[in-house]
């Protein structure tokens, strides 16, 4: 049995899978299954869900856990949404799961119901970013108010000439996280003003790779996602800038880190069940988490947060794990 269940896939698709490391890992992971003649060895699987936005991360993490220890435990990466996430994790069926938006009220008190204790961890810095097709020759910026105009419930925006006197007349169709997603919640938060406030009209999902190639195949198109998926793709989509008041700036590491990106820069998480913390294999896996971070987050595309944050967050590790 492999010992880190985890999806190719989604590595693959941002770009930061090497050939080298992938044929590590496979020589790691058949050396193991012949030497246990096929069965795991060590603690039981980790199971973890949640935010596609963190998924590239975490799935990251996973990776060079099971290279690094080997027969540890098998990890489970699943990406079911940030609000999805949360309720499996209220509901005790994860160990860990990944968050685009801290926990709410609601979510907290759906675990304090079930008695699930956890710890809240922050990760990484991510930028969300506007993207239309590369054809899209009339638009390097938008204002955070054409934005709302656009995205608000309600709005009858439906062509490119509605946004902005000078656009063209051309039909602008909308993708985006479904609303499951931590992201969508952030973005209808940050642009419209309220969380889940959107108009219903656009195409949905849960994985960012698909509203890439949505966006990449329709001239018309506008959509939004982390700022990694659009790092793996800029050959694919076009970045838009976004105006917040104080003049167009665009999505980088600096701007992310600073929250001179706004209102569109947010931190990631990780929330941990107590309980599971105890289980040797997942206190290593997380505390292998808080160390490899700093690299990891930066090979996928995120913004990793300053190494105080990370020993705080190994501190805070131990502490839930006495």
């Amino acid at each position: 049995m492999m010992i880190a269940e985890t999806v190719w896939r989604g590595r693959a698709m941002l770009g930061v899978a090497t050939g080298a490391r992938r044929a590590a890992a496979a020589v790691a992971l058949a050396a193991l299954a012949m030497a246990c003649g096929g069965e795991r060895q060590g603690g039981g699987a980790i199971v973890i869900d949640g935010s596609s936005t963190v998924y590239p991360l975490t799935e990251a993490v996973a990776e060079e856990f099971g290279i690094a220890h080997r027969g540890v435990a098998e990890v489970m990466v699943g990406l079911s949404g940030t609000s999805g996430g949360f309720q499996r994790f209220c509901e005790g069926e994860t160990d860990i799961t990944n968050a685009s938006r801290p926990m709410d009220d609601a979510e907290r008190e759906q675990c304090l119901i079930n008695r699930v204790r956890f710890v809240e961890l922050p990760v990484a810095y991510d930028g969300l970013t506007v993207v239309v097709h590369p054809d899209n020759t009339w638009v390097d910026c938008l204002t955070v108010q054409e934005l709302r105009r656009i995205w608000e419930p309600g709005s009858t925006v439906r062509s490119w000439a509605q946004v902005r006197e000078g656009f063209p007349d051309e039909p602008l169709r909308l993708y985006g996280p479904g609303t499951d997603s931590g992201t969508f919640d952030y973005f209808t938060e940050a642009i419209v003003g309220e969380p889940g406030a959107s108009r219903p009209d656009y195409t949905q999902s849960e994985d960012d790779n698909v509203l890439v190639t949505g966006v990449a195949g329709d001239r018309g198109a506008l959509g939004y996602f982390g700022f990694p998926y659009y790092s793996a793709n800029r050959d694919r989509v076009k970045l838009v800038g976004v105006d917040a008041g104080n003049g167009c700036v665009r999505p980088t590491p600096q701007s992310i880190r600073r929250g001179t990106y706004d209102p569109l820069s947010r931190p990631l998480f990780i929330y941990v069940n107590r309980e599971s913390l105890s289980r040797p294999e997942v206190a290593a896996f997380v505390r292998f988490y808080m160390e490899s971070a700093p690299q990891l987050a930066a090979e996928v595309g995120y913004v990793p947060l300053g190494e105080p944050d990370y020993r705080t967050n190994l501190q805070r590790i131990a502490e839930a794990g006495r």
